[in-house]
């Protein structure tokens, strides 16, 4: 019987967690550096994957703190560790999972960086007038407005199929992490700048099929990379070149940051954490409810400025 060395049982809990699980290519590769690392200790330890121990585990994790890594770091790659050796149980490979009841370091709670209203109507404006054509003008516009008017991930931005985008449609239909599904609602200022952006791309498509240069592209905002369609980092640049017209550091601004805008400021006017959930595609409400800051201070705003023991006499 041949027995598997624990970087190869890693190899094949990586390629189970890609066809089964539908873990998304940068999820794998965090899952592998993180295992490696848990690997490299274990190997120079002379340790057996198959009989080590919690003790062991424990040990690794202190030499990770010995280290000065951060809280969350720790927190998951413990967690790369955990989903290891649940599927080696699973998998029959040991009679136990060693991991099952090691707690972590938990992570460093902190408060999502956003923009105020204001700002973001600014990088809106300004988003009307970046750009070398009025071709990238129009894109730029529709870019902007579909990030904040949905909270999508820039990754789920640029990847669109301009298929979904079709027929004047008041929701989009996004793919996000491990291929899930959702509908995201798009406001009148977004359908608008969408359905200007579908007449000059389809105009410049067709253009550039009579002179033969490109066939048709599958993507909304097409572009000559290896992808087809604008990469993160390019949009990521462009965002940069924005923020700058708009009058905002460029340092504060980033599809993050505006995804971050987009929940709190919808919280700020009373949607429920769960919508905003559904929304951004979080499949578990703690992800969600670090937003909650947004409430407390509300609340706390309504309190001192209402409650009568609050008042000064």
């Amino acid at each position: 019987m041949i027995r598997l060395s624990l970087r190869e049982r890693i190899v094949v809990f990586l390629e189970a967690q890609a066809a089964e699980a539908g873990a998304a290519r940068n999820t794998t590769l965090a899952y592998e550096r993180d295992l490696n690392d848990f690997a490299a200790f274990v190997e120079a330890k002379k340790l057996d994957v198959l009989s080590l121990s919690r003790d062991d585990i424990e040990a690794w994790m202190i030499r990770l703190e010995a280290e000065g890594l951060a809280k969350s770091t720790r927190a998951r790659r413990l967690s790369a560790v955990k989903q290891f050796f649940r599927f080696a149980y699973e998998e029959g490979w040991r009679p136990d999972n060693p991991a099952m009841q090691i707690a972590g370091p938990g992570k460093a709670q902190r408060l999502p960086k956003t923009l105020s209203i204001p700002e973001v109507e600014a990088l809106l404006e300004a988003g009307r007038e970046q750009g070398r054509t009025v071709q990238d003008q129009i894109r730029n516009r529709c870019l902007m407005e579909l990030l904040y008017a949905t909270g999508m991930r820039v990754s789920e931005l640029v990847t669109l199929p301009v298929a979904a985008a079709r027929g004047d449609p008041a929701m989009l239909l996004v793919r996000g992490k491990g291929g899930k599904e959702r509908m995201v609602p798009l406001s009148p200022p977004a359908r608008e700048a969408l359905a200007a952006w579908l007449t000059a791309r389809d105009a410049a498509e067709e253009e550039a099929r009579l002179a033969k240069r490109a066939p048709p592209s599958r993507y909304l905002f097409p572009s000559a990379s290896k992808e087809g369609h604008l990469t993160r980092q390019g949009f990521h640049a462009l965002l940069k070149d924005i923020a700058v017209a708009a009058g905002l550091s460029p340092a504060r601004v980033t599809p993050h940051v505006l995804r971050h805008a987009f929940a709190t400021h919808l919280l700020e006017r009373g949607a429920d954490l769960r919508v905003i959930q559904t929304l951004l595609g979080h499949a578990d409400l703690s992800t969600t409810e670090i937003y909650t800051h947004v409430l407390e201070a509300r609340l706390k705003e309504l309190v001192l400025g209402h409650h009568p023991l609050a008042r000064k006499p």
